[in-house]
């Protein structure tokens, strides 16, 4: 028994039967870059509504507790919750005000987990789809099967041009959302040192 043309078989069996699945992940992938793009351009219409301030003027606006319209929702939100938490009866320590300012930043960088994950993903199947198909057409080449050859060729570079057009749409929502994140963090860690700092103030006299 020939273990090199058993090798070869399977090897070609199974790169042959991840042609669908690849096939499949695209399209899914295409649907979600879709379904990202309403998310992502709803959220930079409210940045848009937002009222613009000069950032000396920042930590008034946060003692004063009129931030609403110069904040996005996600940053709000927290302003919120964190006014909530200071305010109870029972005073929070530093340890609840950094626990909750650590969970926030965590929650926020992960968002952009998916889209980090479809820059390489999306080439990679484009890919990985562009060289099956080339596998095939090339043997169906050695049999004279020009039709299968260019059916095989179609789907090759089609593959190729949805794998590297996911990467590069998610490469600008990645680019732009992480801007946007950086600066929300920036503004919560800054309301968090401003309105902890005034409880403190308030409990030491």
């Amino acid at each position: 028994m020939d273990i090199g043309a058993l090798l070869k078989s399977l090897i070609y069996l199974i790169a042959s039967s991840l042609l669908y699945p690849v096939l499949f992940l695209l399209v899914a992938l295409v649907v979600y870059i879709v379904i990202s793009s309403g998310s992502f351009f709803a959220e930079w219409l409210e940045r848009l509504r937002l009222v613009k301030y000069f950032p000396e003027r920042l930590p008034r606006l946060i003692r004063e507790g009129n931030d609403q319209n110069f904040f996005p929702h996600r940053v709000n939100s927290y302003l919120e919750d964190l006014r909530l938490l200071l305010n109870k009866v029972s005073q929070p320590d530093g340890v609840e005000i950094e626990n909750i300012l650590q969970e926030t930043s965590l929650k926020t960088w992960e968002s952009l987990d998916r889209i980090k994950m479809i820059i390489r993903i999306g080439p990679s199947l484009g890919l990985i789809g562009t060289l099956i198909p080339m596998g095939t057409g090339l043997a169906a080449l050695g049999q004279g099967d020009m039709t299968k050859l260019s059916s095989d060729l179609v789907i090759a570079f089609t593959t190729t041009v949805v794998g590297l057009a996911v990467g590069i749409v998610a490469y600008f929502f990645y680019t732009i959302k992480k801007r946007w994140v950086e600066e929300d963090i920036k503004n919560i860690e800054l309301a968090t040192e401003i309105l902890a700092s005034e409880i403190l103030e308030e409990r030491h006299r």
